[in-house]
């Protein structure tokens, strides 16, 4: 009995270990950039070499808060996921202030995830876990809004208007076509 339960134990630690994604996941190639891989946290954008272009751009970006009061309400019932490159001029600059937009609208941090795709000719815009598999991630950032499970719409790049007035757009159901749409198709 005691054999079988430190088996199932050690089986199971092995499963969610290898299965499991390491959150922050930093690649080191030599004479490059470091850069995050994989699912990141806010905090890991906080850190190291990548704090040196987050915190400007999230600090100095101001927001819209009239606008974000006119959709503060309905975002929370969305999930958002984002896929970006820590090594992105694009993500790097609009990143930071989608962010600061969530933060100042309350948005639930357990309702976000974000994806940092690699640079690697190789492995160019995947991520270890796939998670950009059949969503058409052709670049970045790209942040994509899901209701009830579903995709709503997504801002692709930079965004139309501001971000404030797309998220407002896509929130309230009004017609919005992001960049680069010829190349993306809903469901």
């Amino acid at each position: 009995m005691k054999l079988s339960f430190v088996l199932t134990t050690l089986l199971l630690s092995f499963s969610f270990n290898t299965f499991s994604q390491n959150t922050n996941q930093e690649v080191i190639i030599e004479n490059q950039q470091p850069f995050l891989l994989g699912q990141i946290t806010v905090g890991g954008l906080s850190a190291n070499s990548y704090k040196t272009w987050f915190e400007p751009n999230f600090k100095n970006y101001e927001t819209d808060q009239k606008q974000i009061d006119l959709f503060k309400d309905q975002l929370a019932s969305y999930k958002i996921l984002i896929f970006m490159g820590t090594w992105c001029g694009d993500s790097k600059r609009e990143v930071p202030r989608f962010i600061k937009i969530l933060e100042s609208a309350d948005f639930p941090r357990e309702n976000l995830k974000i994806v940092a795709l690699d640079y690697r000719k190789e492995s160019y815009k995947k991520s270890p876990q796939g998670e950009e598999w059949g969503l058409n991630i052709r670049r970045v950032p790209t942040f994509i809004f899901y209701k009830n499970g579903r995709e709503v719409n997504r801002i692709i790049e930079t965004p139309i208007t501001s971000l404030e007035d797309d998220i407002l757009k896509i929130i309230s159901q009004q017609e919005y076509i992001p960049n680069y749409s010829s190349s993306f198709h809903f469901d």
